[in-house]
């Protein structure tokens, strides 16, 4: 079954027109970090633009760096793209958002890895007069005016398919269960906008259809999850746990670890991987213990997000009954063209791209393939 989810507007994030802002120093590329520095494009364009990603772990982001390369030769622009080692280093990410308003550039790409931690940053861009356009999470409180347009998915949205996907697979075996049921999430942080949302979306959808079905949920594990759950039920007498995990840091190795914990009790059913490396968590611990499969009745039900080679792999061999992936190349290419857009003195706004359910029998499809990288 195919489900094609589209972005709403995210709250924070300003309709910008013909505002100031453009035509700031050519700025050199900001010191620290990894960085994938681009020449001038070809079509002669007089703007430079820095871009701050997430991390060059995942290849999610060397996808949306793709999108990013290809507006800067379609536009002739400059860019220079930057970004930690990993998504939880947080504090290396503000640094060089500091380092990128520093070069004065015509704009800034910036995709959060937490969405509190950037926002003096934002307004020091705005009071340099300096455009930024969010892709790929939005940051809900940025000073008014400091972000002239997000670029993303409806992340809840997003989460919830991998829920309305996943529990019809694993119904039967919650109604039918003697016992208690344990479902797993495991989330890559508790901190961006975009992957808290996503886990809030598969904890909410999957309680409502849980609720409806007449039994009864309880949210427990990590408390910024918990504590925005509405009703929550006593983790004593519920007929479902669904237990919310967060690794120290967002590697692939101890997202692997929080998933064995998970994996590892007797009563779990399914278990979600919210992103690409906690996907491929949950790949990891299944290594060693070999319980994911296709049904309860045949082990633990598994669903990841994103894509990758080894994601891919997965879900076209079943291991996991399927995955929803995102536009990376379209997010990272329509942010290169509203910065450019901005400071040709036209109006730009919130854009909000797809994001796809897919498995084994639909993976080869036209609207699906594109967006299942590598």
């Amino acid at each position: 079954m195919k489900k094609k989810v589209l972005a709403v507007l995210l709250g924070g994030c300003m309709v910008a027109g013909l505002l100031a802002g453009c035509g700031g120093d050519e700025g050199t590329s900001p010191e620290g970090g990894d960085a994938a520095t681009s020449e001038e494009g070809s079509g002669g364009g007089d703007y430079t633009f820095e871009v701050v990603v997430k991390s060059f772990q995942s290849t999610y982001w060397q996808a949306a760096i793709q999108g990013i390369d290809a507006a800067k030769e379609e536009l002739g622009v400059k860019v220079n793209t930057t970004g930690p080692n990993a998504e939880s280093d947080i504090a290396d990410q503000v640094n060089m958002l500091n380092n990128a308003i520093s070069q004065q550039p015509d704009g800034i790409a910036l995709a959060a890895n937490d969405q509190n931690a950037v926002l003096d940053s934002l307004q020091d861009a705005l009071d340099a007069d300096i455009p930024v356009v969010c892709f790929d999470t939005g940051v809900p409180d940025a000073p008014e005016g400091s972000v002239i347009a997000t670029i993303a998915t409806d992340n809840e949205a997003a989460g919830a398919v991998a829920a309305e996907n996943m529990y019809p697979v694993i119904k039967d075996a919650i109604a039918n269960a003697d016992g208690q049921v344990r479902i797993g999430e495991v989330n890559q942080d508790a901190t961006s906008a975009n992957i808290s949302g996503r886990g809030m979306g598969f904890i909410n959808k999957m309680k409502e259809l849980i609720e409806a079905d007449g039994k009864t949920v309880a949210v427990i594990g990590n408390q910024f999850y918990v504590d925005q759950v509405e009703n929550n039920g006593d983790e004593g007498s519920a007929d479902v746990i669904i237990e919310v995990a967060v690794p120290a840091q967002t590697t692939v190795e101890l997202s692997a670890t929080e998933a064995s914990n998970i994996m590892n009790k007797d009563d779990t059913i399914a278990i979600f991987g919210s992103n690409q490396v906690t996907a491929e968590g949950v790949l990891t611990a299944n290594q060693n213990l070999n319980v994911l499969a296709a049904t309860p009745d045949e082990g633990i039900v598994g669903v990841g997000f994103d894509a990758g080679a080894t994601l891919k792999a997965a879900v076209a061999d079943g291991t996991l009954i399927g995955a929803v992936t995102q536009a990376p190349v379209d997010q990272g290419n329509l942010a290169i063209h509203a910065l450019y857009d901005y400071c040709e003195g036209k109006e730009v706004s919130d854009i909000a791209t797809d994001s796809y359910w897919y498995d084994a029998s639909n993976m080869e499809e036209d609207d699906i393939a594109p967006n299942l990288y590598d």
